[in-house]
Order: C-alpha cells, then structure tokens, then sequence
C-alpha cells in the first residue's frame, strides 16, 4: 500500500469524545484536524456548533455523535440529537444503533430507528455504529444488512466507550458483508500508523482515532508506505 501523509490524513476522523472534554481541547482538536488537512473531527452534539465555527473556512468536516455511546435511549431521542446536531452544522452523524433490540432479532425496530436518523440527517453522511465487540459474526452480518437497508452510507465497528474497539477480523467481516462500494469506518484503538494501514488493507475507508497525529507523522520523512 503506497500512501503518502496527505492520503491517509485524508481517512482519518479526528476524534475527542470524552465527557470532560474542554474548550481548549476542541479547539486544539480542530486545530490538529485544519493543520494536517484530517477528514473530519468527531465530537459530542454540545461541542457541533463551536467546531462548525472553528472550522468554517477550512474543509474540514464535522460530525456529531447520536445516541451516544450506549444506543439505548429511544428512537425520538436519537431523531432528535441528529436534527440538533444538522441545524448546528454537522455535515456527518456517527449514530449508535440499539444492540439490545439487535440481539433479541427485532431487526424490524433497528431498521426503522436507523431510517427515522438518516432523514433527520438530511441527506447527509450517517455511519452507524454496530459495536461489535458485544456482538456474534452473525449478528455483524445481520446489522450489516440492516444499515445497507436503511439508507446509511456507513458501517461502523465501535464507539471505543466498550469492552474494545476495532479488529481486523471485523473489518474484513464487515466490508465481505456490504460489498466494495459501501463506506466502512474502523473505530477504536487505532493508535499508531501501522494499526491504521491495517485496517485499510482490511477494508476501512475511514479511521475513527484521537491519535490522528501520531498516525500521520508515522510515515515519517514523508515516505510512503
């Protein structure tokens, strides 16, 4: 894999989720993010609008999370915080699907809930995230085909809050299920570049990380990898 900085900051939705996360620490997030050119940051629906702001001028992205990180609140709540986190300026909706409803194989509820969030998203990018660590490969696969269904345009592995985050079985596992075309985003522990090239080889067109920077500055002196 042949991938210069620029190519692989160009995957990577740099990410501050933490519930005593600051003001200073999301503007040096959207900072790091302007400054080495990431996809996106990811941040909580209280921090959309200031990163917006932070980032107006640039081309950088923002995404805010819904349903976050649990899954378990109501489908009204979850419509709700994708229709705040829009009006507030959120190009992309990182949203978590209700895993319980999943393994009790109420595929109906998950597929209508994931819908009700992507028209509330209007148009824009929703990724949904499975938690697959609290999940069986048949479970994946199922809510695989559930977020395909809904009109999502991604799969997520975690929302790293959970038992673990990305692997590179998952991946694989996620991207054999929705086909070549579909956005598939690992989230979770990836930590250093080689982790990050991994789950790209694997599969993932995007990387959820807060260590954007490490990852970027590990293909040092510019070469590629």
């Amino acid at each position: 894999m042949n991938l210069s900085p620029a190519q692989l900051a160009a995957f990577i939705d740099q990410t501050l989720l933490k519930p005593d996360a600051s003001l200073a620490q999301i503007e040096h997030l959207c900072a790091e993010a302007r400054d080495h050119k990431f996809f996106s940051v990811c941040v909580n629906g209280s921090w959309v609008a200031t990163a917006y702001q932070l980032l107006e001028d640039s081309d950088v992205k923002v995404a805010g999370v819904v349903g976050f990180p649990l899954g378990a609140m109501t489908s009204d709540t979850k419509r709700f915080e994708a229709e705040a986190a829009i009006d507030d300026g959120a190009h992309e909706i990182d949203m978590v699907l209700n895993v319980a409803r999943l393994k009790a194989g109420d595929d109906k509820f998950v597929l209508r809930e994931i819908i009700d969030v992507v028209e509330a998203a209007d148009e824009r990018t929703v990724k949904v995230i499975l938690e697959t660590c609290l999940l069986t490969d048949e479970e994946k696969i199922r809510a695989c085909h559930i977020v395909v269904e809904s009109g999502a345009q991604f799969v997520k592995t975690s929302t790293g809050f959970s038992t673990s985050g990305a692997t590179i079985a998952d991946v694989k596992l996620m991207r054999a299920t929705v086909g070549p075309a579909f956005g598939v985003k690992a989230s979770g522990g990836i930590r250093d570049v080689q982790a990050a090239l991994a789950m790209i080889e694997a599969g993932a067109t995007r990387l959820g990380t807060s260590a954007g920077v490490a990852i970027v500055q590990g293909l040092s002196g510019g070469e590629t990898y």
